[in-house]
């Protein structure tokens, strides 16, 4: 997989770049992770990528230029000049054809079910904007998704685009250390996870749940199930409406609703 991320601080990107699990799979090939400063493509002898916006109004509009020769740079597309002294992008002849994402609070709402349609993509370009937005042209002729990490607005989107960059990258084969991490995190399932233990077996008079101390595995994942459904219920019920549930889950969540006491 090639992640570029254009960015007027790539600065703040090659730091995670670089670290955890994020660096590890960079290191082993696995991933290959660019940032792109698109003010490198301003065209103009101040180095301005955003101008005012027509018709007036606060703030100010990235300029679809630069960004849309960044991105035609990443994918080694050649620009002609036309008669009016603008240019055209010549298309090279590449069979992978990339998903270009604008990280924006207008954008779909990100979760596990896009991350994982992503973590199948070849190539990925993320676009993250400042100031008080973008210029139209880029959502309606370049951009193919775009995507909010949530119902509020930060200063840029770096760090909403690393958000997705982590989420996907450690999907990828070979990324993590124990490959089941991944399908049995929250989300992927479709359901919150059971709640882990490790050693020591008793702290501060805290015991490790006796099921788990059992070695018993058929009993232990019988265990896990009920507690994720569990988890789910009182935390996240909304996300049981479209979990994938067998007749046994819907048995004992019927049980777990019952158990459960009224405030």
């Amino acid at each position: 997989m090639r992640i570029d991320v254009l960015t007027l601080f790539p600065e703040m990107c090659e730091g995670v770049f670089s670290t955890s699990i994020l660096g590890k799979a960079r290191e082993k090939g696995i991933v290959s992770l660019n940032a792109v400063n698109f003010r490198d493509f301003s065209g103009n002898k101040h180095n301005s990528v955003d101008d005012t916006p027509y018709g007036g109004g606060g703030g100010m509009v990235l300029k679809p230029d630069p960004i849309f020769a960044a991105v035609e740079h990443v994918l080694g597309i050649e620009a002609s000049p036309l008669e009016n002294g603008s240019e055209s992008a010549v298309p090279s002849p590449s069979s992978v054809k990339p998903r270009i994402i604008l990280m924006c609070p207008q954008g779909k709402t990100y979760n596990q079910k896009i991350a994982e349609e992503l973590a199948q993509e070849q190539h990925l370009i993320f676009i993250c904007g400042h100031y008080e937005g973008y210029d139209e042209r880029i959502r309606e002729h370049l951009v193919t998704d775009e995507l909010s990490i949530g119902d509020y607005v930060l200063t840029g989107g770096e760090l909403p685009a690393l958000t997705v960059i982590d989420s996907v990258v450690r999907l990828q084969p070979g990324a993590l250390g124990n490959e089941t991490s991944a399908i049995t995190d929250s989300f992927s399932t479709g359901l919150l996870e059971y709640p882990h233990y490790t050693r020591p077996a008793e702290f501060r008079g805290w015991k490790v749940p006796d099921m788990l101390l059992s070695g018993h595995h058929a009993n232990i994942e019988v265990w896990r199930r009920e507690k994720a459904l569990q988890r789910t219920l009182e935390r996240r019920p909304d996300l049981l409406e479209s979990a994938e549930l067998t007749l046994k889950d819907k048995k004992t969540l019927e049980r777990l609703k019952n158990e459960i006491k009224p405030e």
